[in-house]
């Protein structure tokens, strides 16, 4: 195919397309056209209705909101209205009760004028009855001077002298009321704190009871021959110089067969010098230097057995945080006596009686225990230092920074110091009950009787004492009085005076008992 052919058939092709292209478009477009207008047309009549439907609306709902205005407002003027009528209705109330008020005001100010007439007219005869009242009170009192000095006259006495008879008589039977009442009371108030303080001494001692043994100033070391005597002597008597020199002690070999006794007022000494005698008896080889280290190691024994002692009292009582001097101290008493009592079971009976004591009264029981324990602490060194075990006690107490409770309880025990606590008062009960227990303590014979004497002579020197006998082991002393001396109620005032005197003047464990007996006698003669 030629060239200009082929040319010629693409430019008829390219004008056929194109024709045909053109047509097509023109149809496409002329429908697409149509739609556009049909779907235009379609919204503007959707958007009318719609618009129609709107207006229809919004015209209803203007029409309610205008309905709802008219009503509310027909509601708010029915209660208005309401309000109005309540108000008129109140204001015309109100009137009304003004009225009655008026009324009521003017009825009791009519009253009021009546009664005040009325009261004026009172007053008037109230003053003219004052004035006859008057007239006859002055009558009454010329009569009643008249009669008044007719019975002075009669009864030769004055007005003020028949005032102070009567005065007297009535002082009098007053003073013997009170006298027998104050008596009746004491008497009753002693009777139940007697019988609660024997229930509470009783029981504490059920709970407490000891065994006690009387010790003396004393050790006897019994020998396994009389040889051994000549052994401790020695050659010119050195072996027991020596002895005596290492001890303090005073060594006694008499012809008691078999026994060497060892007598020394500090019971310590005495002690170490008994171990060192067993010790040197058990060896056998006894001469000087032999003598002082069995002395020493006696005395390191008895520091131990002292030591142990203390802290067993501690732990036997419960008081714990004591300083370990007084331990040492406490068992230094495990060899101290009085009246023939071991001073530390005495000092441990004591704290456990005055906490059990405290425990039924309420008190403080380990304060009374602590006290009780260490209350006869300057018995330990009495033997070295001067002063009352009291005082020393006291010193002991404060320098190892005991309580000052503790201090006073130990001060106040024999009555160095009035007791200021309760505790303090139990210290002395429970004292006093360890002290007296049968078989605790002993005295001399000489010391018994001057005892019953000095009571006698005190009980002797009250005026208005005719006899008096001192019995029970001088716990009691009874008083006979002379009738026409004393009266009734002045032997109250003598016992308590006797009392008070045994307590200043003597010293005494225990209580002791006065009882002032008045016999009264009526003598007549028959002629």
């Amino acid at each position: 195919m030629s060239p200009i052919l082929a040319i010629v058939i693409a430019l008829v092709t390219a004008v056929l397309g194109g024709l045909v292209g053109y047509t097509w478009r023109k149809n496409y477009t002329e429908k697409k056209i149509e739609r556009t207008e049909e779907y235009a047309k379609r919204l503007y009549d959707d958007a009318v209705h719609k618009a129609e439907e709107y207006k229809k609306e919004k015209v209803l709902e203007a029409k309610e909101e205008i309905l709802k205005a008219k009503a509310e407002n027909d509601r708010e003027r029915a209660e208005n209205e309401r309000e109005m009528r309540e108000r008129r209705n109140e204001v015309q109330k109100n009137e009304r009760r003004l009225i009655q008020r008026e009324e009521t005001l003017d009825k009791k100010a009519n009253n009021l004028e009546s009664r005040e007439e009325s009261l004026n007219n009172r007053a008037q005869e109230l003053t003219r009855q004052s004035e006859e009242l008057e007239k006859y009170r002055q009558e009454v009192d010329a009569l009643k001077d008249k009669q008044l000095q007719e019975l002075e006259r009669v009864a030769a006495l004055s007005k003020e002298e028949a005032k102070q008879i009567v005065i007297d008589r009535v002082q009098k039977e007053a003073f013997h009321d009170a006298a027998a009442m104050v008596r009746d009371m004491e008497t009753q108030a002693k009777e139940e704190g007697e019988k609660k303080a024997r229930n509470i001494i009783a029981m504490a001692i059920q709970k407490c009871a000891a065994d006690h043994v009387a010790e003396t100033t004393v050790s006897v070391i019994n020998l396994p021959n009389d040889d051994m005597k000549g052994r401790i002597i020695g050659r010119e008597g050195r072996n027991i110089r020596a002895l005596e020199t290492a001890t303090g002690v005073d060594l006694i070999i008499d012809d008691t067969p078999e026994a060497v006794i060892v007598s020394a007022f500090d019971p310590v000494r005495r002690e170490v010098a008994r171990v060192a005698v067993e010790k040197l008896i058990m060896d056998g080889r006894i001469h000087p230097a032999r003598i002082e280290e069995m002395v020493e190691k006696a005395r390191k024994e008895v520091d131990n057995q002292i030591r142990e002692a203390g802290e067993n009292a501690i732990f036997e009582t419960n008081q714990h945080g004591i300083h370990h001097e007084l331990v040492k101290l406490l068992g230094r008493l495990k060899y101290r006596t009085s009246y023939g009592q071991n001073v530390l079971k005495h000092s441990i009976e004591v704290s456990h009686l005055a906490g059990l004591m405290a425990a039924e009264l309420g008190a403080d029981v380990q304060l009374c225990k602590r006290a009780g324990l260490l209350h006869d602490i300057g018995k330990a060194v009495d033997h070295e230092s001067e002063g009352t075990h009291v005082s020393l006690g006291a010193e002991l107490a404060r320098k190892y920074h005991e309580n000052p409770e503790v201090v006073h309880c130990i001060m106040a025990h024999h009555n160095d110091v009035d007791p200021q606590t309760v505790e303090a008062v139990l210290i002395q009960a429970a004292d006093a009950i360890s002290a007296a227990r049968p078989g605790a303590r002993r005295e001399s014979l000489e010391n018994y009787i001057k005892r019953l004497e000095k009571l006698e002579e005190i009980a002797n020197s009250f005026d208005g004492v005719d006899k008096c006998y001192a019995i029970q082991s001088g716990r009691e002393v009874r008083i006979m009085v002379k009738p026409e001396d004393v009266n009734d109620d002045g032997i109250k005032v003598m016992a308590r005076e006797i009392a008070k005197r045994i307590e200043e003047q003597m010293e005494y464990p225990g209580q002791i008992r006065v009882n002032v007996i008045r016999e009264t006698r009526s003598t007549e003669y028959a002629k």
